[in-house]
């Protein structure tokens, strides 16, 4: 097969990282045949829901360094097959105890498939491209999330939620296999020893990566919390599953829209911060309203929940657009680019872990969804806070 270059190439690094993110949103559509199946509970599928990111919460800047010394290209081939393995794997579980662990193993795959994507699109694209581009790798999640809320029901419905564990395995295998031999060979690894400790202490000592890992935990964790509960709170509602699957697809999809206009907006010189409060300011205030019950009952409140979801996922996907930008730029150097994006996906993957566990425990302690906004509301918060600690530091820190 002939080897790809340039833009060409980064588009599929980001048709694997999609391979790969599908098995974040394979499970939303699938909880309540599993709860039932599998005899979950509401906190239990909510550990489910989220220990696919327990790898990346553990291992996130370990395994960044460790993809220098690997290669790019390597480390993310690795976790298509890992992660399409176990989710072959998983399709044979008949407990929710073998499908936690293998939840955790596709965790470390979707890990190592993702963290490298940055790098390998910066040595792929030109200078001038690449602000844009990293807007379009900030889409690979939520368009996989919305492919997955669409298209999984009516396989489930079809084959059973097995065959969708088998289904998207076998395209995490069949997309590893694609990058192996289309994209360019890594670099040759230098002969000189990579001092581990020197960059881990240069990534945790400067304030840049802090910033934006911790602006993409509070930013994970409110979106998977909204996104991946809501066809937990349409079933509970009496929807059916075709229109729940829809209505949720939808949300996540758009937030695609955002991400994209984030790199575009990027490109022509809007400051960063301006992004960052505008995408957190749009999830507080459609989180809150999402969840609360001062809207009543009836078509009309549901109509303007849902507008204040579709608020919350598309406005606010302006802020992974450009936290993915500000990575590559307050890197305190060159050689720490995939520390700083491996310390970004740890606090990504801390903040989907505790998130949907967090909101199931509040709605379960409250007898419904109505005090969920408040959780989200503090993550945004948080978001807002830290937009203005990056109008202070990025000036100073572009490179």
């Amino acid at each position: 097969m002939r080897r790809l270059q340039g833009e060409r190439a980064a588009w599929l690094v980001v048709l694997g990282g999609v391979a790969a993110a599908v098995h974040v949103g394979k499970l939303p559509p699938a909880l309540p045949v599993l709860r039932d199946a599998l005899g979950m509970g509401l906190v239990q599928a909510g550990f489910l829901l989220s220990l696919v990111q327990f790898a990346g919460l553990a291992l996130g800047l370990v395994v960044g360094l460790a993809a220098d010394g690997l290669g790019l290209k390597r480390t993310m081939v690795l976790g298509l097959v890992l992660v399409g393995t176990a989710s072959v794997a998983g399709g044979w579980a008949r407990s929710p105890a073998p499908l936690l662990a293998l939840r955790g193993v596709e965790g470390l795959g979707l890990l190592a498939a993702a963290m490298p994507a940055p790098g390998l699109i910066r040595r792929l694209v030109p200078a001038r491209g690449l602000h844009a581009m990293l807007g379009v790798w900030g889409a690979y999640m939520p368009f996989a999330t919305a492919m997955a809320l669409l298209c999984g029901p009516a396989w489930m419905a079809w084959a059973g939620w097995q065959a969708w564990w088998w289904l998207l395995g076998a395209l995490s295998l069949a997309m590893a296999a694609w990058l192996a031999a289309a994209l360019p060979p890594d670099p040759a690894a230098p002969a000189v020893h990579i001092d581990w400790k020197g960059r881990v202490g240069q990534t945790l000592r400067a304030p840049g990566p802090w910033l934006v890992a911790v602006a993409f935990g509070v930013y994970s964790a409110q979106w998977l919390s909204v996104i991946g509960f809501l066809p937990s709170i349409y079933h509970a509602s009496g929807f059916a599953p075709a229109w729940a699957a829809i209505a949720t697809a939808l949300a996540a999809a758009v937030n695609m829209v955002g991400n994209l206009v984030s790199g575009r907006l990027l490109q022509r010189g809007v400051p960063p911060q301006r992004l960052l409060a505008i995408g957190s300011l749009a999830m507080g205030i459609g989180g809150f309203l999402a969840f609360s019950d001062l809207l009543g009952a009836g078509a009309a409140a549901a109509l303007v929940r849902y507008g204040a979801v579709l608020v919350f996922s598309m406005v606010g996907g302006m802020v992974p657009g450009t936290l993915f930008s500000l990575a590559v730029r307050l890197a305190p150097s060159e050689q720490t680019v995939s520390a700083t994006v491996g310390w970004m996906q740890q606090w990504s993957s801390f903040g989907q872990f505790a998130g949907p566990p967090l909101v199931a425990w509040v709605a379960a302690r409250a007898g419904g969804w109505q005090w969920s906004g408040v959780v989200t509301g503090s993550c945004a918060a948080c978001g807002l806070v830290l937009a203005v600690c990056a109008g202070r530091l990025a000036p100073r820190s572009a490179h």
